[in-house]
């Protein structure tokens, strides 16, 4: 088993920067993939990031190219979201996920996920 907690989330005015981190634990050493999801107010969780675990590849939903950087430490089995230039459409519950399937390439979808984190607010204000 895997545990994901993430931390770092809050209020930040437009156009101001964020790092989110998400400490795993358990069989760590067991993940091939980890990434951020996010769920706004009323809408789907949708995709924001994703890492190999191993390697540093990485994936990017259109909405957060340029602007969001994903990261991972190993020896610390954290990983970070780094998020610059947010704007109020940002704002959602951000969550953690990580995947023990190897699959071939950095996954996109929910489904692929097998451990979820507790999420973290972030709230980006205008």
């Amino acid at each position: 088993q895997v545990q994901l907690v993430a931390s770092g989330g809050g209020l930040v005015q437009a156009g101001g920067s964020m790092r989110l981190s998400c400490v795993a634990s358990g069989r760590s050493f067991s993940i091939h993939y980890m990434g951020w999801f996010r769920q706004a107010p009323g809408k789907e969780r949708e995709f924001v990031a994703a890492i190999t675990w191993s390697g540093g590849s990485t994936s990017y939903a259109d909405s957060v190219k340029g602007r969001f950087t994903i990261s991972g430490d190993n020896a610390k089995n954290t990983l970070y979201l780094q998020m610059n230039s947010l704007k109020p459409e940002d704002t959602a519950v951000y969550y953690c996920v990580a995947t023990r399937f190897p699959l071939t390439q950095i996954p996109t979808m929910r489904v692929s996920y097998d451990t979820w984190g507790q999420g973290t607010q972030v709230t980006v204000s205008s």
